[in-house]
């Protein structure tokens, strides 16, 4: 008997229809705290914390540079390709995952650092580093300050480095359904890496903090908008029901 064709399809019918309101509560919270950040006006107070008129002493330092920086970067690219892989050759927790899981899986993440780097290209906000208050040229502008140049070199913002944690958010949404245990764990990981990064990047006064905490927003959403098409398309093709897509002891 010939093996049918693997499902590029999600259960999208199982899903209950209320599953979006807790992500929505989440969003709504972690972007009202973000906001508060911001009103506060708290990323320069706290970027004083590891620089001064003199710089930031840690900005060159080996490990924060060849560990935290050039590491974490290269570990999110390892983890993106071990993702593509495993949409054919799943092992682990991707085995319990149809194949249109492990395509959002991989892809997802892809989806989450091309809205980073689009948001880095067009944005005019200069890096800590880049301030006359810690040794540059520019003047402190507010990300909010659309179309307002401070004179430095731009591109700082969202947080490019942190979004090597924060990109895998999205995972989240495509574990949930089948591997429940394994997506909180996913979760943690994602954001923890995020804000460790980003935090690495903090001390070498390559972002302030409200760049980090955008970055981690912006993937989220990001990762939940695209779990949502994902399944709409599914739908519309008439996905098939949930038990058929289950993976086999």
């Amino acid at each position: 008997m010939s093996t049918p064709a693997p499902s590029l399809h999600h259960p999208a019918a199982s899903t209950p229809p209320a599953s979006w309101r807790l992500p929505l509560l989440w969003t709504l919270v972690a972007l009202s705290a973000i906001v508060g950040w911001d009103a506060l006006g708290a990323d320069r107070a706290f970027a004083h914390w590891f620089g001064s008129s003199e710089g930031f002493p840690l900005r060159e330092h080996w490990f924060m540079v060849q560990v935290m920086h050039e590491g974490g970067r290269r570990l999110g690219w390892a983890i993106v390709l071990l993702l593509a892989l495993g949409v054919w050759w799943p092992v682990g927790f991707l085995r319990r995952l149809p194949l249109g899981g492990r395509i959002q899986l991989a892809t997802g993440t892809l989806v989450s650092l091309a809205v980073i780097s689009a948001l880095k290209y067009v944005s005019t906000t200069s890096c800590p580093w880049d301030l006359a208050e810690f040794g540059g040229v520019a003047r402190y502008v507010s990300h909010w300050a659309l179309g307002l140049t401070d004179g430095g070199g731009g591109h700082c913002f969202p947080a490019g480095h942190a979004s090597a944690g924060f990109a895998f958010l999205g995972g989240y949404f495509a574990l949930r359904r089948h591997a429940p245990a394994a997506s909180r764990l996913w979760l943690a990981g994602a954001l923890a890496s995020g804000l460790v990064l980003g935090l690495g990047q903090q001390v070498r006064g390559a972002h302030f903090m409200s760049h980090t905490l955008w970055a981690g927003w912006l993937c989220w959403s990001a990762g939940w908008l695209y779990d949502l098409a994902f399944n709409a398309a599914a739908h519309r093709q008439g996905a098939p029901a949930a038990d058929d897509l289950a993976p086999q002891a």
